[in-house]
């Protein structure tokens, strides 16, 4: 992954879209997944193409617009806006296309062995701090994908829980989908907020602390 661990950070700031085109690059990989990032100018798009694995789509700013055409002739599309997520149909074309505004979004490949929730429908438009609802004095944990290289995990925080330090076993890429957070990081605190992003590196010491309520999704990525 090109982003520092232990700074807080923005996928939508680091990858404004060019003018007139459409931008990717992959931004980690393992066996079990990959993750890219991708960024689209105004009215641009991706022409429809058929994947052999499903993609989970995860817009971080502006509206990501996903077309299908299960019949191989007539597209139906379906508004994907920031926050939310649309896992892709297999063996289907897919494109995708902006709007009037710019729209940068991260595309997760995951493999066939993967064990997914039943909340993960392809196809489907999921706003996942939605997914997850806040439990007094407690912290909600939901996976929403996992294999043996790869897991995808939502939590959500009461104010004044958190989780003790340890240690990450592979990379991670954290999105603060709601409220705020304390991150602590190699000996440093942060604090993040809905929209930002955080990175661990393998074996980096962490803990999350919610002096308010918080709410994250957290991809692992073991190699």
């Amino acid at each position: 992954m090109g982003e520092r661990a232990g700074t807080v950070f923005s996928i939508a700031r680091d990858n404004a879209p060019t003018p007139g085109c459409t931008t990717s690059r992959q931004a980690m990989s393992a066996p079990g997944a990959s993750v890219s990032y991708f960024s689209l100018a105004p009215r641009t798009d991706i022409s429809a193409e058929i994947y052999p694995r499903h993609r989970l789509l995860l817009p971080v700013t502006g509206e990501l617009e996903v077309l299908t055409r299960p019949d191989g002739a007539v597209s139906s599309a379906v508004a994907l806006p920031s926050g939310c997520a649309l896992l892709t149909p297999v063996g289907v074309p897919v494109g995708v296309r902006a709007s009037d505004d710019a729209c940068v979004y991260v595309e997760v490949e995951i493999k066939e062995e993967s064990v997914m929730n039943e909340a993960l429908e392809a196809g489907s438009v999921l706003k996942l701090a939605d997914l997850v609802p806040y439990q007094e004095g407690s912290i909600v944990n939901m996976d929403l994908a996992h294999n043996d290289t790869m897991k995808l995990a939502l939590m959500a925080f009461d104010a004044g829980t958190g989780l003790s330090e340890h240690a990450a076993p592979g990379e991670a890429l954290i999105f603060a989908l709601d409220g705020e957070g304390v991150i602590g990081y190699e000996g440093s605190e942060h604090v993040i907020h809905a929209g930002e992003n955080f990175k661990f590196d393998k074996g980096g010491r962490h803990y999350v602390r919610a002096e308010k309520r918080f709410k994250m999704a957290l991809l692992l990525l073991l190699k």
